[in-house]
């Protein structure tokens, strides 16, 4: 018995086509040439993982507010600094 490798963009289609519910397992599986049991294991996959898509999200929106709250701080003392320069030049006579 040979055990079949699948690409992850074939158990992908699968998992989709099962999460549709337009079929049985036993229709999908039957149309792919692959066992039930492998569709309702790449649904189940599917549906398990499916949280991952939004906490990459939330963990790119973190990164991006944070990132923008760093420019906003450092353009905040390049302000101040600029301020204490025009200062001390006027103080120095300085153009």
């Amino acid at each position: 018995m040979t055990k079949n490798s699948y690409s992850d963009e074939f158990k992908a289609r699968v998992a989709l086509e099962a999460l549709r519910e337009e079929k049985t397992a036993n229709q999908i599986a039957s149309e792919q040439e692959i066992d039930p049991s492998l569709v309702s294991k790449w649904r189940s996959q599917a549906v398990a993982s499916l949280y991952r898509i939004f906490a990459v999200r939330t963990e790119a929106d973190k990164l991006k507010i944070d990132y923008e709250h760093k420019i906003d701080e450092l353009h905040r003392i390049i302000g101040a600094r600029q301020v204490e320069i025009d200062w001390l030049k006027k103080k120095l006579n300085l153009k």
